[in-house]
């Protein structure tokens, strides 16, 4: 596959998603601690981890098959979770993206629930369906994560199933088990409603006249 995932700087009016660096780390650290019960199937580095982690998702970057980004509260300029494109799958021809995955989503407690996510996710999906031309975006999470599976649903992506032992567990103490995986979806064609949706729900969490 010749084609290598890069990710532009994305920005709307909540939130700006900018390539990750060390940079973001200060920040990040901070972001990471501040609740974190809400990660209980998720794997989000502590703040001391927060180095590493972001090496690590360099170095992925680096093989072409992930875009990293820092999600930046426009609110308060500071980075308060992190996302990335992945997985890019070409089925026709090799320089061509026919499908994308997001994944490797967090959110800091205090912008949960804020419009960010909805945000993010919009610019991500149009940035995938709009430039690259893909024919599907879809997002998995541990079956057994009812909040991320709501997050998603949220967003416009349909329920497809369940991969039963998918991938590793994520999940504190399960180092040595697999997970099952919801996997969710957003076609081309569904594309434009979603959009719609997305969109008059952003404006939901944006002040009057923005």
């Amino acid at each position: 596959m010749s084609f290598r995932l890069e990710g532009p700087v994305l920005e709307g009016a909540l939130v700006r998603l900018e390539p990750l660096g060390h940079r973001h780390a200060a920040e990040l650290a901070v972001a990471a601690e501040e609740n974190r019960r809400t990660y209980e199937f998720t794997w989000v580095p502590r703040a001391h981890e927060v180095g590493d982690y972001v090496d690590a998702q360099l170095a992925r970057a680096a093989t072409g098959s992930l875009a990293p980004y820092a999600q930046i509260s426009l609110a308060t300029g500071r980075a308060v979770g992190a996302t990335s494109y992945w997985e890019p799958r070409s089925w026709r021809t090799d320089d061509r993206l026919d499908a994308v995955e997001i994944g490797f989503t967090w959110l800091a407690g205090s912008a949960q629930g804020t419009g960010i996510n909805a945000e993010a996710k919009l610019l991500l999906f149009r940035h995938a369906f709009a430039h690259w031309g893909v024919s599907r975006v879809d997002l998995k999470t541990d079956a057994r994560n009812a909040r991320s599976r709501a997050a998603i649903a949220s967003v416009g992506a349909r329920f497809e199933g369940v991969l039963r032992n998918w991938s590793r567990s994520w999940a504190p103490g399960e180092d040595d088990r697999l997970r099952d995986s919801a996997i969710f979806s957003v076609t081309e064609e569904e594309w434009p409603l979603c959009e719609r949706r997305l969109t008059e729900r952003v404006a939901g969490f944006l002040p009057s006249g923005r």
